[in-house]
C-alpha cells in the first residue's frame, strides 16, 4: 500500500477491486484521472472498502483504476480520518497510533540479500530446504521473500516465507524445475526480502497439544526416546497438517498451465440437477469460495459439474473435464520402476503414510 500525499483521491488496482466483496459503483466511461507524468488513467468505478490501517478499520470509497501499486491512499483519505504524516519519524498518525513507513528511497526500506549457508546440490524436479544467512543485519527484522525470488540458478524457484532475519539460519523452500541438478553454491543469493510493517497474531482454532497427545496415544512399540523424537519432528511441520476438510493448504513456488496448443475453447453447457441436489450445489460452491479454493471468474472454458455420493453419504463436487482431457498435450512424466523404489527402501524399520484432505484439489 502507498501512501502519497500527491495524489487527490484514493485508488485500488482493477484485479483487486475484483476479488473485494464491497459494493461496486460503476461510473461513466469518460470519466479519467490524470497521473503525475501526465498520462491519463482509466477509471473503472468506485468501491465502499474498509481499509485497515494499523489497528484499525476506515470504511471509504475508492477509486477503480489500472494502477501500478496494489492501492494508493491519497489525501481524500488522509484528510478524512485526520491522518498526520511525519516525515522525519517516517510515520503516520491517527488517533494516537504510530503507523511505521517505509520510504521507497530510504536506506532501511533496500531489500536485504540471504545467502546460502553451505553448497546444496538440489535434485532433478524435486525440492529441499536450504539454510540461508542474511547478507547484512539490523535493518530490519521480519521481513518476506519476494516472489519470484532471484537466485543464481534459472529453473529454480523460492517459496514465499515470513522470515525472522535475527535467527543464526533461516530455512527457505526451494524447487527445482529443472531435469538436470542443480548447485547452490555456498555465499550465493537465494532470496531477497523486504521488511513486514506488522504481524498479527491470529488464534489457532485447535489445540496443538491435544493433537499431538491423541497422535502420540496411537504410536505403538515406540520407547520414551522415540516418543520425543516423533513429537518434535511433528511440533516443527506442524503446519503441514491440516486441521479441516477445509484446510487443502496452497503453494504458490510455480503456477499450473493446462497445453491445448491452438484448439478453440470447450465450452460446455451446464447439466439440469434435481432441485435438492441444486441447493447442495450451492452450498458446496459457497464453502469453496469462502475457503478461497476457488474464486469468481469469467471466460470461454466451460466444463460441467456432476455430484458423486460418496461412501459416508456426503457429497463429492467434481467437473466433467473429459472434453477438455481429449484436447490437453500431456506431459511424459513416466512412473518409476516399482522394484527400483522397493530397493530404496531396504534396511528402513519405519514407515508412514499420509493422506491428502479433498485430494482433488491437490494438483
Amino acid at each position: 500500500m502507498l501512501v502519497d500525499t500527491g495524489a487527490n483521491v484514493t485508488l485500488v488496482r482493477t484485479d483487486l477491486a475484483q476479488k473485494l466483496k464491497g459494493n461496486f459503483i460503476y461510473t461513466a466511461p469518460n470519466i479519467s484521472l490524470k497521473t503525475a507524468t501526465g498520462e491519463k488513467a482509466e477509471i473503472h468505478g468506485k468501491l465502499d472498502a474498509a481499509i485497515e490501517c494499523g489497528s484499525r478499520k476506515f470504511q471509504h470509497k475508492i477509486y477503480v483504476a489500472d494502477i501500478t501499486d496494489p492501492c494508493i491512499l491519497g489525501l481524500d483519505f488522509l484528510q478524512k480520518f485526520n491522518f498526520m504524516v511525519d516525515l522525519e519519524k517516517n510515520e503516520i498518525r491517527t488517533g494516537g497510533e504510530e503507523i511505521p513507513l517505509f520510504s521507497a528511497g530510504a536506506e532501511d526500506s533496500k531489500l536485504c540479500s540471504v545467502l546460502a549457508k553451505e553448497k546444496t546440490i538440489i535434485p532433478t524436479r524435486s525440492e529441499c530446504l536450504i539454510q540461508g544467512v542474511p547478507e547484512a543485519s539490523g535493518k530490519f527484522r521480519y521481513a518476506v521473500t519476494d516472489f519470484p525470488s532471484q537466485v543464481s540458478q534459472k529453473g529454480v524457484l523460492v517459496a514465499a516465507t515470513l522470515v525472522d532475519l535475527k535467527r543464526e539460519a533461516i530455512p527457505f523452500r526451494v524447487l527445482n524445475l529443472d531435469h538436470k541438478p542443480k548447485t547452490i553454491n555456498k555465499g550465493a543469493v537465494i532470496a531477497t526480502c523486504e521488511p513486514v510493517v506488522d504481524i498479527v497474531a491470529r488464534p489457532q482454532e485447535f489445540s496443538e497439544s491435544l493433537r499431538l497427545s491423541s497422535i502420540l496415544e496411537n504410536l505403538e512399540g515406540l520407547n520414551e526416546e522415540q516418543r520425543t523424537a516423533v513429537k518434535e519432528l511433528l511440533q516443527e511441520f506442524q503446519n503441514l497438517f491440516s486441521t479441516s476438510d477445509s484446510d487443502v493448504g496452497r503453494c504458490n513456488m510455480t503456477q499450473h498451465r493446462i497445453n491445448t496448443g491452438n484448439h478453440p475453447p470447450i465450452k460446455q453447457y451446464p447439466r439440469r440437477l434435481p432441485f435438492a441436489k441444486k441447493e447442495e450445489a450451492e452450498r458446496l460452491v459457497k464453502e469453496m469460495v469462502d475457503n478461497g479454493i476457488i474464486e469468481e471468474s469469467s471466460g470461454p472454458w466451460a466444463s460441467p459439474i456432476v455430484l458423486v455420493k460418496k461412501k459416508d453419504g456426503s457429497t463429492r463436487f467434481c467437473v466433467d473435464y473429459r472434453k477438455l482431457n481429449e484436447i490437453t498435450i500431456k506431459d511424459s512424466y513416466p512412473l518409476p520402476r516399482i522394484d527400483d523404489t522397493l530397493d530404496a527402501l531396504n534396511g528402513s524399520q519405519w514407515f508412514s503414510t499420509l493422506d491428502l484432505p479433498v485430494s482433488t484439489f491437490q494438483v
